[in-house]
């Protein structure tokens, strides 16, 4: 609760008493509503929170006037969060939109790495096409697994002055990768 009044720009009042640190937070909420202001939670990770926390955070989504939820809750996670929250009937009971990014197609790769790196303010195409296919085989398309090849390989491109991330390169840190976790 401290940490999400501190998010919010608030100056949590009392050193760690839950009950004061929810009233600020629920005055908070309320004090949005006649602005037009809608209030939304995002939890990444959400996978690691304990079942104490999950029902915490299920509690936050109590906060309501008569007509509407004073808080929205987004929780972002990797899929054992499903399994967390499908072992908390209450919490699995408040959750009203699931929706699961599965492995992307090898065209989806290559135009996610393109949009990331325009994103991020890249005015070229940073993967080879070829790199880019070699994205996709040896991460079968998970994004987690996709942006921590290519973060990697950005490192190394850099590291050699490579205007562009060759299959070569790809490959290598791949080989790299499923090594350090066989020796594990």
């Amino acid at each position: 609760l401290r940490t999400i009044l501190v998010e919010l720009g608030l100056e949590p009042t009392g050193r760690t008493d839950r009950a004061v640190y929810l009233e600020q937070l629920n005055e908070f909420l309320l004090a949005q509503v006649p602005l037009g202001h809608d209030v939304v939670l995002f939890i990444d990770e959400a996978q690691d929170l304990s079942p104490e926390l999950l029902e915490q955070v299920r509690l936050l989504s109590n906060l309501e006037t008569d007509s509407r939820k004073l808080l929205q809750i987004v929780l972002l996670g990797q899929p054992e969060l499903t399994r967390h929250v499908e072992r908390l009937p209450q919490v699995a009971q408040r959750v009203v939109v699931r929706y699961h990014l599965g492995p992307m197609t090898a065209e989806e790769v290559d135009l996610y790495v393109a949009h990331r790196a325009r994103v991020a303010g890249a005015d070229r195409r940073l993967l080879s096409t070829r790199a880019a296919q070699a994205v996709y085989e040896e991460t079968g398309g998970v994004p987690r697994l996709v942006n921590l090849l290519v973060a990697n390989a950005l490192f190394v491109a850099a590291a050699r002055g490579d205007s562009q991330i060759g299959e070569d390169t790809i490959r290598d840190l791949a080989e790299d990768r499923r090594m350090s976790v066989e020796a594990a």
